[in-house]
Protein backbone atom coordinates (compact mmCIF):
# COMPACT_ATOMS: atom_id res chain seq x y z
CA UNK A 1 0.00 0.00 0.00
CA UNK A 2 1.28 3.32 -0.95
CA UNK A 3 0.35 6.40 1.34
CA UNK A 4 -1.82 8.24 -1.06
CA UNK A 5 -1.33 11.72 1.45
CA UNK A 6 1.53 11.96 4.05
CA UNK A 7 -1.46 14.46 6.76
CA UNK A 8 1.47 15.39 9.17
CA UNK A 9 3.31 16.61 5.76
CA UNK A 10 0.06 18.22 4.67
CA UNK A 11 -0.92 20.37 7.70
CA UNK A 12 1.43 19.93 10.27
CA UNK A 13 0.24 22.15 12.66
CA UNK A 14 -3.53 21.16 12.81
CA UNK A 15 -2.46 17.58 12.80
CA UNK A 16 0.35 18.20 15.43
CA UNK A 17 -2.51 19.09 17.33
CA UNK A 18 -4.83 16.46 16.65
CA UNK A 19 -2.44 14.23 17.81
CA UNK A 20 -2.24 15.72 21.12
CA UNK A 21 -5.71 16.20 21.92
CA UNK A 22 -6.49 12.37 20.72
CA UNK A 23 -3.49 11.19 22.99
CA UNK A 24 -4.34 13.54 25.91
CA UNK A 25 -8.33 12.21 25.44
CA UNK A 26 -6.72 8.74 25.34
CA UNK A 27 -4.85 9.02 28.69
CA UNK A 28 -7.90 10.58 30.56
CA UNK A 29 -10.46 7.91 28.79
CA UNK A 30 -8.31 5.21 30.12
CA UNK A 31 -9.49 2.09 31.14
CA UNK A 32 -8.16 -1.68 31.67
CA UNK A 33 -5.36 -1.94 29.18
CA UNK A 34 -6.22 -5.16 27.79
CA UNK A 35 -10.10 -3.98 27.33
CA UNK A 36 -8.64 -0.76 25.48
CA UNK A 37 -6.54 -3.01 23.19
CA UNK A 38 -9.87 -5.67 22.31
CA UNK A 39 -11.73 -2.35 21.58
CA UNK A 40 -9.09 -0.81 19.53
CA UNK A 41 -8.18 -3.76 17.66
CA UNK A 42 -12.14 -5.05 16.58
CA UNK A 43 -12.92 -1.21 15.65
CA UNK A 44 -9.83 -1.40 13.51
CA UNK A 45 -10.80 -4.58 12.13
CA UNK A 46 -14.36 -3.66 11.58
CA UNK A 47 -12.95 -0.34 9.66
CA UNK A 48 -10.48 -2.04 7.25
CA UNK A 49 -8.17 0.08 8.74
CA UNK A 50 -4.34 -2.34 8.10
CA UNK A 51 -2.11 0.35 9.98
CA UNK A 52 -4.55 0.17 12.94
CA UNK A 53 -4.59 -3.55 12.90
CA UNK A 54 -1.15 -4.07 12.76
CA UNK A 55 -0.34 -1.28 15.49
CA UNK A 56 -3.15 -2.56 18.20
CA UNK A 57 -2.20 -6.25 17.56
CA UNK A 58 1.61 -5.77 18.53
CA UNK A 59 0.91 -3.52 21.49
CA UNK A 60 -1.88 -6.15 22.56
CA UNK A 61 0.71 -8.51 22.44
CA UNK A 62 3.50 -6.61 23.91
CA UNK A 63 0.68 -5.94 27.21
CA UNK A 64 0.84 -9.96 27.45
CA UNK A 65 -2.82 -10.68 24.89
CA UNK A 66 -2.89 -13.88 24.22
CA UNK A 67 -2.93 -15.10 20.38
CA UNK A 68 -5.96 -17.09 20.79
CA UNK A 69 -8.12 -14.32 22.02
CA UNK A 70 -6.49 -12.27 19.11
CA UNK A 71 -7.26 -14.76 16.71
CA UNK A 72 -10.77 -15.27 17.99
CA UNK A 73 -11.16 -11.24 18.00
CA UNK A 74 -13.98 -11.02 15.14
CA UNK A 75 -15.81 -14.17 16.32
CA UNK A 76 -16.16 -12.62 20.23
CA UNK A 77 -19.69 -13.70 20.26
CA UNK A 78 -19.29 -17.35 20.12
CA UNK A 79 -15.71 -17.49 21.62
CA UNK A 80 -15.25 -18.40 25.32
CA UNK A 81 -12.24 -16.59 26.68
CA UNK A 82 -13.97 -13.11 26.75
CA UNK A 83 -15.20 -11.62 30.25
CA UNK A 84 -18.64 -10.43 30.54
CA UNK A 85 -17.47 -6.61 31.11
CA UNK A 86 -15.11 -7.16 27.60
CA UNK A 87 -18.20 -8.81 25.60
CA UNK A 88 -20.38 -5.33 26.68
CA UNK A 89 -17.15 -3.42 25.39
CA UNK A 90 -16.69 -4.99 22.38
CA UNK A 91 -20.75 -5.15 21.83
CA UNK A 92 -20.83 -1.25 22.40
CA UNK A 93 -17.65 -0.89 20.04
CA UNK A 94 -19.15 -2.77 17.22
CA UNK A 95 -22.61 -1.11 17.97
CA UNK A 96 -21.03 2.93 17.65
CA UNK A 97 -18.39 1.65 14.87
CA UNK A 98 -21.17 0.46 12.67
CA UNK A 99 -24.01 3.16 13.76
CA UNK A 100 -25.28 4.10 9.87
CA UNK A 101 -25.13 -0.20 8.99
CA UNK A 102 -27.58 -0.87 12.35
CA UNK A 103 -29.52 2.41 12.68
CA UNK A 104 -29.93 1.59 16.20
CA UNK A 105 -30.31 -2.13 15.31
CA UNK A 106 -28.55 -3.75 18.32
CA UNK A 107 -27.77 -0.77 20.13
CA UNK A 108 -30.58 -1.28 23.15
CA UNK A 109 -28.75 -4.38 23.95
CA UNK A 110 -25.11 -3.21 23.31
CA UNK A 111 -26.12 -0.14 25.59
CA UNK A 112 -28.00 -3.24 28.31
CA UNK A 113 -25.11 -5.03 28.56
CA UNK A 114 -22.82 -2.11 28.90
CA UNK A 115 -25.02 0.07 32.07
CA UNK A 116 -24.26 -3.85 33.32
CA UNK A 117 -20.75 -3.95 33.31
CA UNK A 118 -19.60 -0.27 33.17
CA UNK A 119 -19.62 3.31 35.75
CA UNK A 120 -21.32 6.05 34.01
CA UNK A 121 -17.72 7.35 34.21
CA UNK A 122 -16.79 4.08 32.25
CA UNK A 123 -19.39 4.36 29.74
CA UNK A 124 -18.13 7.64 28.62
CA UNK A 125 -14.27 6.76 28.90
CA UNK A 126 -15.37 3.85 26.54
CA UNK A 127 -17.28 5.54 23.92
CA UNK A 128 -14.56 8.54 23.25
CA UNK A 129 -12.10 5.71 23.14
CA UNK A 130 -14.24 4.45 20.28
CA UNK A 131 -14.89 7.97 18.74
CA UNK A 132 -10.58 8.13 18.56
CA UNK A 133 -9.96 4.61 17.07
CA UNK A 134 -12.60 5.41 14.24
CA UNK A 135 -11.32 8.83 13.66
CA UNK A 136 -8.02 7.01 13.33
CA UNK A 137 -9.06 4.51 11.01
CA UNK A 138 -10.52 7.04 8.62
CA UNK A 139 -7.54 9.31 8.80
CA UNK A 140 -5.56 6.16 8.07
CA UNK A 141 -7.52 4.45 5.73
CA UNK A 142 -9.01 7.81 3.93
CA UNK A 143 -5.08 8.86 2.83
CA UNK A 144 -3.64 5.27 2.57
CA UNK A 145 -1.26 6.11 5.76
CA UNK A 146 0.75 3.21 7.50
CA UNK A 147 3.12 4.19 10.36
CA UNK A 148 5.81 2.07 11.97
CA UNK A 149 4.51 0.93 15.25
CA UNK A 150 7.92 2.05 16.60
CA UNK A 151 7.81 5.35 15.38
CA UNK A 152 4.43 5.99 16.51
CA UNK A 153 5.87 4.70 20.24
CA UNK A 154 8.47 7.43 20.04
CA UNK A 155 5.60 10.21 19.04
CA UNK A 156 3.61 9.29 21.86
CA UNK A 157 6.23 9.50 24.16
CA UNK A 158 7.68 12.86 22.88
CA UNK A 159 4.41 14.02 23.11
CA UNK A 160 3.82 13.08 26.51
CA UNK A 161 7.49 14.63 27.39
CA UNK A 162 6.16 17.83 26.40
CA UNK A 163 2.42 17.52 28.38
Amino acid sequence: MSEKLNVFAAAPTLMSQWQQAMLSLHRAAHLEHSLTNLVLLRASQINGCANCINLHSIEARESGETEQRLYLLPGWREAPCYSPRERAALAWTEALTRLSETQGQGLEGAREALHAEFTPEEQVKLTLTINIINAWNRIAVGFGGWADPAAVRAAAAAMAAVA
